[in-house]
């Protein structure tokens, strides 16, 4: 018997392929990286933020928690070496500071009032001002380089050599306001009080939109490079003027930058405490009053330290209450304008 022959293949079929067979072990499949050195690399973040709240916790939250603590006793001067033995007061420091018909609670809110409206009226004036000049300087022409860092010139000096200059500016007799006013413009008769009086309200809200606005501007600028130019070049296409331009594409554009930028320039202007106090000393006048140099007053010219940190709290508490409602308001009307 002869040994059988293979079948013959088709012309152009291929034969299957054979596999061949693997010698050894079979592979051990890759595993994925362990747990504890996943978990190393995500607590990293958190690891190297931990000196940064550490600091954060010991600057500002641990005094704040003082102040709450001061806030419910009886602390003046008597106690001033050793705060923790005074007198536990309750709310009493509370209900004498929002006691309007009393002296103290009535100079609170006199003060909380001067304080509310030269807010609003500097963060308008900041606002304006800073936008008008990140318009104005948007587009490209020779100087505008050098136009800009001066405008940045009051944000970049320091606040206390700057609110010197502006008070000795403001000088009765031989300060440069007088003397461009009266001497050289020949307006009003005599010479103005900037520095006491009702004249030190405007006196304080110039040299606060002055050192402000440059912010405003610098934030304005930054969020205008974000808007195409192709929207600005249809609108001119279309007949639409500079001022519809702006009402109609720059202001929408900018309106999350802008609803940022009041938030902060609110905080910063309501809080602030070194225009004044440099402007006027440790007794600002009575039209420029503000809650910030009140409080300082409260605490460290009547030695009553004990109101003055309950006025403290209370205002903390009314600017987050402020702060929360305004947070709320712009998220809404975010919401309602994406849909």
């Amino acid at each position: 018997m002869t040994p059988s022959t293979p079948a013959p293949t088709a012309v152009g079929a291929q034969a299957p392929p054979v596999r061949a067979e693997r010698s050894g072990p079979p592979r051990a499949r890759r595993r994925g990286p362990r747990a504890p050195g996943r978990i190393r690399r995500a607590s990293l973040p958190y690891l190297l933020l931990l000196p940064a709240l550490a600091l954060e916790l010991l600057i500002h939250l641990v005094p704040m928690v003082i102040g709450v603590v001061m806030s419910f006793k009886t602390l003046t001067q008597f106690y001033i070496r050793d705060w923790t033995t005074a007198p536990w007061a309750g709310s009493d420091n509370y209900e004498i500071s929002v006691d309007f018909s009393a002296p103290v609670g009535k100079d609170l809110l006199e003060s909380f009032v001067t304080t509310c409206l030269f807010t609003v009226a500097s963060v308008a004036l900041c606002w304006l001002l800073g936008t008008a000049a990140a318009v104005f300087t948007q587009e490209s022409f020779r100087g505008r380089g050098l136009l800009r860092a001066l405008f940045l010139v009051p944000y970049a000096l320091p606040v206390y050599a700057a609110v010197i200059t502006w008070a000795f500016m403001f000088q009765r007799d031989n300060g440069l306001v007088n003397h461009v006013l009266h001497d050289q413009l020949g307006l009003g008769g005599d010479r103005a009080f900037w520095l006491i009086g009702d004249n030190s309200f405007y006196a304080l809200l110039t040299v606060s939109v002055w050192k402000g606005w440059p912010f405003a501007f610098l934030i304005v600028t930054a969020g205008l490079q974000n808007i195409p130019k192709e929207l600005y070049e249809a609108a001119a296409i279309d007949g639409a003027g500079m001022w519809q331009q702006i009402r109609r594409i720059t202001l929408p554009s900018l309106r999350p930058v802008n609803q940022v930028l009041v938030l902060v320039l609110f905080l910063w202007t309501f809080n602030d405490f070194n225009t004044p106090y440099v402007l006027f000393g440790r007794a600002a006048p009575k039209a420029a009053d503000l809650v910030s140099i009140h409080i300082y007053q409260s605490s460290f010219v009547t030695w009553n330290f004990g109101t003055g940190a309950a006025m403290s709290v209370l205002l903390v508490l009314f600017l987050l209450v402020v702060t929360g409602g305004y947070l709320l308001l712009t998220s809404r009307g975010r919401k309602s304008a994406d849909v």
